[in-house]
């Protein structure tokens, strides 16, 4: 099975998406083209790091993962693709699978070097498309790139631990279609710490605080006594299935009361920490 997803911030109102697709149904007939998200932030690669992350796994090992945000190549910025965990991410070397190798060691990465075997007039995205094709068709890294040994990693904005574990230190960095905030903090971060302890999430300024994490957001409904909607509009906090924090509100509407992000005031780079009791 030939599988290429796409990531990008390249929306779907212009013809860059189509575009892409047709480039790689060009190069690659048979492959299977799926999308997991072209309404990135532009340039934002925290946020693709977060989408890519929370989505690869749901497809089979060895599928091809493009992501075209901030691809241009310049001095400062290489091309690269790796095999991590089964599958092939493509990308520029921009800190967008610096969450993925902060919990599992790559296989193999490339800096990718193919370009002047491509034509003058070939674009960033042509390189993609041609080495996205090659691992597709099951082609080998080295083909088409000089190995090294890690990728950039987002270090503005990763989580960081207290040196005494009396606090995790997390960043919001995806809001999603129902308004709630994702932050970087990660399930088995706040595991290793809690040990047993009472903690407190602390956001915009300690204005607003949680003090219970739920397994589910229904859970928020705590009284047989009252309906759930009742509850609506209560703010909680979960671990959502890619195993990131998240702050919710309870059954939120962006389109007409209003999410997570709006009313508490959380956005993309803000900070969200856990106090734990001493």
């Amino acid at each position: 099975m030939s599988i290429i997803t796409l990531t990008t911030d390249y929306g779907l109102r212009d013809h860059f998406v189509g575009a892409l697709k047709g480039k790689l149904l060009s190069e690659f007939p048979e492959a299977k083209i799926v999308d997991i998200s072209h309404n990135i932030d532009h340039f934002n690669t925290a946020e693709a790091s977060y989408v890519i992350e929370a989505a690869y796994s749901s497809f089979p090992k060895g599928s091809v993962h493009l992501i075209g945000v901030d691809i241009e190549l310049d001095r400062n910025t290489r091309h690269v693709a790796m095999q991590w965990n089964g599958h092939f991410f493509i990308c520029a070397d921009n800190g967008t699978l610096g969450f993925l190798t902060q919990k599992i060691k790559a296989e193999k990465i490339v800096s990718i070097n193919i370009h002047d075997r491509l034509p003058e007039d070939a674009t960033d995205l042509d390189v993609f498309v041609k080495v996205a094709c090659h691992l597709a068709k099951g082609g080998n890294l080295n083909v088409i790139g000089r190995e090294i040994d890690s990728v950039r990693e987002l270090n503005e904005l990763k989580p960081l631990v207290a040196n005494d574990n009396s606090s995790i230190k997390g960043y919001v960095v995806y809001v999603d279609h129902f308004g709630n905030v994702v932050t970087n903090i990660t399930k088995k971060m706040f595991s290793d710490v809690v040990k047993g302890r009472n903690y407190e999430i602390v956001f915009r300024s300690a204005q607003h605080t949680i003090r219970s994490i739920f397994a589910k957001y229904s859970d928020v409904v705590i009284s047989d006594t009252y309906p759930p909607k009742f509850y609506e509009g209560q703010r909680l906090a979960l671990f959502n299935s890619a195993g990131n924090l998240e702050i919710a509100l309870y059954r939120s509407n962006p389109a007409t009361t209003g999410g997570a992000s709006s009313l508490l005031g959380l956005g993309y780079r803000d900070a969200v920490t856990i106090n734990f009791s001493q």
